[in-house]
């Protein structure tokens, strides 16, 4: 039972950190939205999950394991979530300045992503309700 729960949470846990990162690269387009030569970025959300989730990293923790080619070489990480395949977006339409944010394309999937955020806390919310129900009636 505790493996199941914890393989619940653990899923939960990988997509809502996928989704906090998504939220951050979507700001930061928003931000350099008339930052010449800027190319917007997003991640694949369902690519990043399923490397996420397919043992990518070090085991339970969804952490990538680096490889450092030196001894002295410092252990560095680049704030990314366990399988974020962090990629540039499609230009949708010109720019003089080469910069490829759209903003309406960059607002509608920050509401989504953030509603999506939501409904990940709602379906952990829920799931530790059922523990602690099931846990009371015993």
């Amino acid at each position: 039972m505790i493996n199941r729960i914890d393989s619940e949470l653990g899923f939960h846990q990988r997509a809502l950190s996928l989704r906090a990162y998504r939220q951050e690269v979507l700001a930061s387009n928003i931000a350099n939205a008339d930052t010449p030569h800027y190319k917007a970025r997003d991640i694949d959300f369902k690519a990043s999950l399923q490397g996420a989730m397919g043992g990518k990293g070090g085991g339970m923790s969804g952490q990538l394991d680096l490889v450092r080619t030196a001894p002295r070489h410092l252990p560095a990480g680049n704030g990314a979530p366990a399988g974020a395949q962090l990629k540039y977006r499609g230009e949708t339409q010109s720019s003089v300045d080469g910069n490829t944010v759209d903003m309406d394309v960059e607002r509608a999937a920050f509401a989504e992503n953030a509603v999506q955020y939501e409904a990940g806390i709602t379906f952990i919310n829920q799931l530790l309700r059922q523990v602690q129900s099931a846990m009371q009636s015993q």
